[in-house]
Parts: C-alpha cells; structure tokens; sequence
C-alpha cells in the first residue's frame, strides 16, 4: 500500500505482511510506485474527494468506482465541483450495482 501525505515516515508492516510505504513527493510518484510493484496488474486508489480531484486533473484514472452510502456526515469536499472545471473531466457509466442495504456501487470509464 502507498498512502500519499505530507508528512514523511518510515515504512509500517502490519501483522499479515501488508506494508504501508507513505510517499510526500506527489502523486505521480506514488502511482509510479504502485505501478512498479504491482507489475501487470491493475492499480487502484483509495481516497476522498481532494485525491480524486488531483489524479482526474492529471489524466490519471482510467475508471473511477463510487461507492454511495445513505448516511449523512453533515460537511465535505464535493467530488464533482467546480474544482475540476465545466468540461474538464468525461465520465461514461459502465456498471451500477444496487443493494438491499441502500449502498449504490457505480464505476464510470474516464474519457480522455
């Protein structure tokens, strides 16, 4: 796992063998190391709105899968606000999964 912050840190191995390597010097650099040990397969991201925002900016993400819980919080970032500006960004639907819980499962093909 590469988690993307500001502020730098040594690598954490958890119980189980999952590693965590924090990386400060950009997304681009964490999603070339990601690649790097991922070899052929894909590469995904996790993350709030801010993350997404950069990584669809950048003509990073080749789909983008939404996960879509009815709960409210009260405050936050809105994923597809004026921050990415009109026409900047093209999203096909290509899956929606509805489940008895409420939660919405949507993926989206990024048009570049």
């Amino acid at each position: 796992m590469f988690v993307l912050t500001h502020h730098a840190r040594e690598p954490v191995t958890k119980q189980g063998g999952t590693t965590f390597t924090f990386v400060t010097d950009g997304i681009e650099a964490a999603l070339e190391q990601a690649r790097a040990a991922a070899g052929d397969k894909d590469v995904a991201l996790g993350g709030g709105a801010n993350l997404v925002q950069q990584y669809l900016k950048a003509g990073l993400l080749d789909q983008l899968q939404l996960h879509v819980v009815p709960v409210l919080l009260g405050d936050g970032v809105r994923l597809f606000g004026n921050q990415l500006g009109a026409g900047q960004v093209e999203l096909v639907r290509t899956r929606v999964i509805e489940s008895p819980t409420g939660v919405t499962h949507l993926r989206y093909r990024v048009v570049k």
